[in-house]
């Protein structure tokens, strides 16, 4: 296979443009072959889920309050969950296919993926293909967010307060008719939609994993400081609407838990830092599988540099300390300083190698996705008193 065959076939791999959900969405015209029609999808799923709530609820009179504790309009967790997440989840996937898309194209254009491994990198994009493309992992999928899904959002997430979808009689859901709706259509639907994007991260994870067990061709002095690798770093950007959404989930749910349980901000604290973790493992922890061979580059190069070093600086110590020039050589003008120069900054590049093909920044700019929805919550450790008072001790 030759350079422009295999730059076709990485260029062709996308981890969301396969699936039966996705056949399914191209035949009903909610998208098109290349994830099109985004508005309208955005559209349609948060009408599914959230519009039937709403009117059930005003058929039903539980949308602003009464003998409810937690009316419809008042449930934020319901809202941020079908308007806010559950379109992000959406987005999430165009912007990761654009970003992420290009990236396999570079192992080939930059050349590092060699000849003798094309074949073997070839066969590994046709398996997570394949994968993505299963019939039964989504049907498992579905029977998932039935079942164990469902459980662990009544027993977990469902306030214990009586709301506007169930009232709480001995530790047992009645659900009313919103209710219904809401725990068998539109909690599975958005369980369904985020346990797909989580089953794609694992192929992204399983792939990255794959090709960087190949024989590849990295480059120690690379100025990225990565061996040439540092494009792989720009794939968390790909991630930061999902991480939004996730950040939104976790909002909402905590919001609820303040409003209408009792509950702090802080008392959450554990929570929130887990949920952190979670998050930039999920991003940043398939990139890592890069790492045991950036180690052995770094190695490797620092021992032959070291080696190449050695020679030349004893070569110069020789020629210029110890009266070996030509008498006609000056040493002002000469090559050798100069070389000797670019000698040092490969070695110190090599040095500085790191063996994570991400920044700090990148782990920063990461957890601030995750934690910026989170923000507005930090309003509910001060009363508006306190608010305004220092508002008006700063401005006054």
């Amino acid at each position: 296979m030759n350079h422009s065959q295999d730059s076709k076939q990485a260029d062709d791999f996308s981890l969301l443009l396969g699936g039966p959900l996705f056949q399914l969405l191209i035949r009903a015209r909610l998208s098109t072959d290349t994830l099109g029609l985004v508005k309208r999808r955005l559209i349609f799923f948060s009408l599914f889920t959230w519009l039937p709530l709403l009117v059930l609820s005003v058929l039903t009179g539980d949308t602003l309050g009464g003998a409810i504790k937690v009316p419809f309009f008042y449930d934020v967790d319901a809202h941020v969950r079908f308007l806010v997440a559950l379109p992000l989840l959406l987005v999430a996937e165009l912007v990761f296919d654009q970003r992420c898309r290009p990236i396999l194209r570079r192992f080939i254009v930059r050349e590092i993926i060699p000849p003798q491994a094309r074949l073997e990198f070839e066969a590994i994009i046709g398996s997570a293909m394949r994968l993505r493309d299963s019939v039964m992992i989504e049907v498992l999928l579905i029977i998932l967010v039935l079942t164990a899904g469902h459980y662990l959002w009544v027993s977990q997430v469902a306030l214990e307060s009586a709301t506007w979808y169930a009232a709480n009689v001995d530790g047992h859901h009645h659900y009313y008719p919103a209710g219904y709706w809401y725990a068998f259509v539109s909690i599975p639907v958005f369980h369904f939609l985020l346990l797909r994007w989580y089953f794609r991260i694992f192929i992204w994870a399983r792939l990255l994993w794959q090709v960087s067990r190949l024989d590849l061709d990295l480059v120690p002095t690379h100025p990225d400081h990565v061996a040439g690798l540092a494009f792989l770093g720009g794939s968390a950007v790909a991630f930061w609407p999902l991480l939004v959404s996730q950040g939104a989930i976790l909002a909402g749910q905590l919001a609820n838990y303040i409003f209408y349980e009792g509950k702090s901000l802080l008392d959450f604290k554990l929570e929130i830092v887990a949920a952190v973790v979670f998050l930039l493992l999920v991003v940043l922890g398939p990139l890592c599988v890069f790492a045991p061979r950036l180690a052995q580059v770094k190695r490797q190069g620092l021992s032959e540099y070291g080696d190449l070093a050695y020679r030349y600086v004893r070569k110069f110590d020789d020629k210029w300390l110890r009266g070996q020039a030509p008498l006609d050589e000056q040493l002002v003008g000469s090559g050798d300083i100069q070389a000797l120069n670019d000698l040092a900054g490969s070695f110190e590049v090599i040095h500085t190698m790191r063996l994570f093909p991400f920044s700090k920044s990148v782990v920063l700019k990461t957890a601030i996705a995750v934690l910026a929805p989170l923000l507005p919550l930090t309003l509910t450790m001060f009363s508006l008193e306190d608010i305004l008072k220092r508002l008006f001790g700063i401005l006054f």
